[in-house]
């Protein structure tokens, strides 16, 4: 907005927050986004915790993860199960 103190994340080399945003369906969403110029970061991938994940940059810098829930995780089972590299 211009003249404001907010600045855009290119201005600032990168973005300083993200947005995590649980959906009912990461993948449309992910396509959705990646469809509207949003860049790939991450592709869609159930993880360890019980999520599926994508990442995605919108065309002005900013990070939004985008999750849906897959299954209920025991606090203390995700450390028993292998990490992404």
């Amino acid at each position: 907005m211009p003249g404001s103190e907010t600045r855009w994340p290119q201005s600032l080399g990168g973005t300083t927050s993200g947005v995590f945003l649980y959906v009912k369906d990461v993948d449309a969403v992910f396509h959705k986004a990646t469809t509207a110029r949003a860049k790939a970061a991450a592709q869609p991938a159930d993880m360890f915790w019980g999520d599926r994940h994508a990442k995605v940059m919108d065309p002005y810098g900013h990070s939004w993860s985008l999750a849906t829930p897959k299954e209920d995780v025991a606090p203390a089972e995700p450390k028993k199960r292998p990490k992404p590299i």
